[in-house]
């Protein structure tokens, strides 16, 4: 299956998404470097991805990393041992403890098999991450494309992304989950670029390139 793993897939991604759409020349030209951002797979790439829910990228890196230091490795064997108190001390909160208590339980009675999702169809891995009580559409999407390098998932019920496809296409208002999923059809199979491809232009438009995230 193939994956965005390098600079050269998001290039060739790119190129697809210039030649499928012309309303996204501007929006290549205004967002600039789109970057790779990945991030480590498995299950201690999952945890980060929930701890980053609804939170500041400064915040999240904070949390994961007083986490990542009490617990000396993120599995599930420390996630199921820590104690409330602890995990709590390390700045989550009473929900997402729970969320990845239930990733640890279901990563080790294996009825998610973490280390297996890149191998899996999309499809196939988000219906097994949202079986887990506390991860949403969103996370699984998130960890698909940025821990797995997923080349077509586009997470539709992201608020940064509907609000820029909104503003890059001159829509009188931000489009809802299944009409993006509809708009976003046009590019596959490059979705997950054209999703960075958002991200960049919406954190352009309002912070300037430099403020683009490495």
């Amino acid at each position: 299956m193939r994956l965005i793993e390098t600079e050269d897939d998001i290039a060739e991604g790119i190129d697809h998404l210039r030649r499928v759409d012309p309303r996204l020349h501007e929006v290549i030209e205004l967002a600039g470097p789109v970057p790779l951002r990945r991030r480590p797979p498995g299950f201690s790439g999952l945890c980060e991805i929930v701890v980053a829910q609804q939170l500041s990228k400064a915040s999240a890196d904070s949390i994961f990393r007083r986490l990542t230091d009490t617990l000396g490795t993120v599995c599930p064997n420390g996630i199921m041992d820590a104690c409330d108190d602890t995990l709590r001390g390390c700045g989550l909160s009473a929900p997402k403890i729970r969320t990845l208590r239930a990733i640890a339980e279901s990563a080790g009675d294996g009825s998610l098999p973490v280390d297996e999702l890149g191998a899996r169809p999309a499809d196939e891995a988000t219906e097994l991450l949202t079986a887990v009580k506390g991860i949403g559409p969103w996370t699984a999407e998130v960890f698909l494309l940025f821990c797995l390098g997923h080349r077509d998932i586009f997470p539709a019920g992201d608020l940064a992304l509907q609000i820029a496809v909104a503003e890059a296409f001159g829509m009188d208002e931000r489009p809802k989950p299944k009409a993006l999923v509809e708009i976003a059809e046009l590019w596959s199979p490059w979705r997950g670029v054209a999703a960075r491809l958002f991200w960049a232009y919406y954190r352009v438009c309002r912070q300037g390139r430099d403020a683009m995230p490495l």
